[in-house]
């Protein structure tokens, strides 16, 4: 099992990266909430890990934190949850966000994220609020945004929000609707369709 790698961020491509460690450049998949917080490229990263084992491949997925690994690993224990839907979670809200809404019952906050209806919001509500802790007073840290790395950052951002699990159509249209958007680096303008997205 890969628990931990640190190395060289060469690329980012969100919701993918490739750390680059002793020569072997390791491609992982990042929640948003672990993008916003990396380092620029070309910048030593270190990054809890964990290896998805199928049939057809090896996946790694990379966190900032110990507590949005486990938090990744609890959720994948609740039936109808896999590694992607795990990560469109974790890309729509950090570990004590999560956590309020499991506490405060808020289905409508999990809902509106990608590929899950109101009857899993309800199952990740009963299923994980014996898992996760009631949030404290511990407060938000910021999300750093990041210097621009793409010729293209809308197409780059489309491209991150259908991997998160959005419709092409659907991508497209939120990326190319939002306002000011123009000199946006990609990980930003995903920043602002995904808080556009969510309850108010």
């Amino acid at each position: 099992m890969i628990g931990r790698i640190t190395g060289t961020l060469v690329e980012l491509r969100p919701p993918q990266i490739i750390v680059e460690c002793n020569g072997v450049g390791y491609e992982i998949e990042a929640p948003m909430t672990t993008i916003w917080a990396l380092p620029e490229v070309n910048q030593r990263v270190s990054l809890y890990t964990h290896l998805a084992v199928r049939e057809d491949a090896h996946l790694l997925y990379g966190f900032t934190t110990e507590a949005e690994r486990a938090l990744f690993r609890s959720l994948l224990k609740v039936n109808g949850v896999g590694t992607k839907m795990a990560l469109v979670i974790l890309s729509g809200m950090d570990a004590e966000a999560f956590a309020l809404c499991v506490h405060g019952g808020d289905i409508a906050r999990l809902t509106a994220l990608p590929g899950i209806g109101k009857k899993t919001a309800e199952r990740l509500i009963v299923e994980m609020r014996d898992r996760v802790e009631a949030p404290g007073a511990r407060g938000h840290v910021p999300q750093p945004a990041l210097p621009g790395r793409a010729a293209d950052p809308a197409a780059d951002a489309v491209a991150g929000l259908i991997a998160l699990g959005y419709k092409p159509q659907e991508a497209s249209r939120y990326v190319h609707g939002l306002e000011d958007a123009e000199g946006l680096r990609s990980e930003e303008i995903i920043r602002r369709v995904l808080k556009s997205l969510a309850p108010k």
